[in-house]
């Protein structure tokens, strides 16, 4: 079964969510931030961990933190399909012993990303131009674990996107993004409350390609769990 991580309430699973629901493809969300437990690692076919306004090293504020990098070390060490989306690739660096630096590398907007030529072969970006646009929102970025690839890049960000073993995948941007969670990440506060509306028309003129990129990302990441496609 696919289990999805979701960190912060103001960070759900978007689109990722509508594309699975419209392929009829079972999932359940788990919510550790209000108490929720972590799933039993044997009920496990995929799992995707979403973002969140923390940052992976913020054990203290947020304890569940600690519990689920171990849980994600797991995963990993089971080889059971991975995909942590902003925080969550941060997580999954963490999880592998990599730094996650704060204030660094941020980005904020629509941005293009570039992949790599071992992105271009990996299996979750197959059948994606070599550069798409994107939507960023971070402050932090990670450091590439030990025996990690890096996949993809961007002008501001060198590390967008990278796989570790052979099943877990780490991205900086976020793919599952709609107009709403945007809009929810401007309130945050009063400097991008100010820019909302230019971050919301720049969204507009790129969703389709948002909606392509996520789909197929999708699509390759379930292939790789034997998950029905969503097409």
């Amino acid at each position: 079964m696919l289990h999805i991580i979701q960190n912060d309430p103001d960070v759900p699973p978007g689109n990722i969510a509508e594309h699975l629901e419209e392929q009829g493809i079972f999932y359940v969300i788990h919510h550790p931030y209000r108490g929720d437990p972590l799933p039993e690692l044997r009920d496990v076919s995929a799992l995707i961990v979403l973002g969140g306004a923390m940052g992976a090293n913020d054990d203290t504020r947020h304890p569940f933190l600690y519990d689920l990098k171990i849980f994600i070390g797991q995963i990993v060490s089971a080889e059971i399909p991975y995909l942590g989306i902003c925080l969550g690739g941060q997580l999954l660096a963490a999880a592998l012993g990599a730094r996650v630096v704060s204030n660094r590398w941020e980005e904020l907007g629509s941005l293009p990303v570039e992949l790599t030529e071992e992105g271009c072969r990996d299996p979750l970006f197959a059948d994606m131009p070599a550069e798409f646009d994107t939507f960023q929102w971070h402050h932090d970025s990670f450091d590439l674990p030990e025996k990690s690839v890096l996949l993809a890049s961007s002008t501001s960000c060198r590390h967008q996107a990278f796989r570790a073993g052979r099943s877990a995948w780490g991205t900086q941007f976020h793919p599952e993004v709609t107009e709403q969670i945007i809009r929810d990440w401007c309130a945050w506060d009063s400097e991008t409350s100010s820019r909302v509306d230019g971050l919301i028309a720049d969204f507009h003129a790129m969703e389709a390609g948002y909606r392509a990129t996520a789909q197929r990302m999708l699509t390759n990441f379930l292939e790789t769990a034997g998950l029905p496609k969503v097409s």
